[in-house]
């Protein structure tokens, strides 16, 4: 009798990093003048992040480089979401993974990130919130530099990074026609920077708006504490490569309460959860889409889900604890929001 051998169909996929990209497209608004909000919703990828996009990227190059041979060991400061991908690569491909991390990261991440197998290195008190980027990169690099099988693929400046986001502004071009605007959060500016470099290669002039927390110094403004994680750059880190200033038409800042009370609004007007990070380039988007030029497509980069943030942003007693709660902000958004609701609120394939 021969063994059942089972056949993948069409639509079956046998590792889980087949499900990176596709991902849809949702119409927030349109505008009197015609101009349309677009949300690029990457939590769709597998880990519910845009940035294993550009992990399976880094891993796959190192590996074509030999800088990463079998049963090594990948090292990454993260604020999470670039480990959650780092993390999928390493048990996909059979190697350990080590992410080097801090108590300002969701919880929820951290947690994802060690159910992946990541082992997790803390740096700084657990009672602290911190942001600890510059010590995490030092920790890094010292746990490398102790480990000859050891790689650190270093996000900020790995040309991975941005490479990574290529068939991301194909999907952008095929799905919504024309790009006009890309909007995005910026941290180690892969995400933003990589696609609007394919976008122009591919002979689409959009424009760009990176959005920074305040408190961030990437472009130049005095550096604070701010609680949106996975971007901006806190003050002493050095500013990666894949920041690239040519490919940035405009930098602006979001404050942590205009980022949290645009992602909750978003959350009770259309019940699409997205990460702070996000609720400030959509206020970004939503501040200047009366400006942009009749008929525009504005698309702004959602890179992570709120599920993940349900013990910070989408939690009013942590909102309150750091003077961050603003359900007036959130009911001015809700308004901008709805106010082409008769329009309609649909995906766009």
């Amino acid at each position: 009798m021969r063994d059942f051998i089972p056949r993948r169909g069409r639509g079956i996929v046998s590792h889980v990093s087949e499900l990176i990209g596709r991902t849809p497209l949702f119409e927030v608004c349109v505008t009197g003048s015609g101009v349309r909000l677009l949300l690029k919703l990457e939590q769709f990828n597998p880990t519910g992040s845009a940035k294993v996009r550009m992990a399976e990227q880094m891993i796959a190059d190192a590996e074509r480089e030999g800088k990463l041979r079998p049963g090594g060991r990948i090292v990454e400061p993260t604020s999470g979401n670039t480990g959650l991908g780092l993390a999928l690569a390493a048990l996909e491909r059979g190697y350990r993974f080590t992410a080097v991390v801090d108590h300002h990261a969701s919880k929820d991440k951290l947690r994802a990130m060690a159910a992946l197998g990541a082992e997790l290195v803390y740096v700084g008190g657990e009672g602290g919130g911190e942001l600890r980027s510059v010590e995490r990169r030092r920790v890094a690099a010292e746990l490398v530099a102790a480990d000859r099988e050891a790689y650190w693929p270093d996000q900020h400046n790995n040309p991975g990074n941005g490479g990574g986001y290529r068939e991301l502004a194909r999907e952008l071009l095929a799905d919504a026609g024309q790009v006009d605007w890309l909007i995005g959060a910026i941290g180690t500016g892969g995400s933003l920077c990589g696609t609007v470099r394919e976008l122009r290669r591919l002979r689409c002039p959009a424009r760009t708006l990176a959005v920074e927390p305040a408190g961030s110094i990437i472009f130049g403004a005095p550096p604070g504490p701010y609680r949106q994680t996975g971007s901006g750059s806190p003050e002493g880190f050095p500013v990666g490569a894949n920041v690239c200033r040519e490919l940035i038409d405009e930098g602006v800042q979001a404050s942590d309460v205009d980022a949290f009370a645009t992602a909750r609004a978003l959350a009770r007007h259309t019940g699409l959860m997205v990460g702070g990070s996000a609720g400030g380039a959509i206020h970004a988007a939503l501040n200047r889409i009366d400006t942009m030029r009749p008929g525009s497509t504005a698309v702004v980069l959602v890179c992570d889900a709120g599920e993940k943030y349900l013990d910070t942003v989408f939690d009013d007693e942590w909102l309150r604890r750091h003077g961050l709660h603003a359900p007036e902000i959130e009911a001015e958004v809700g308004k901008r929001l709805g106010r082409h609701e008769d329009i309609g609120l649909r995906w766009v394939s």
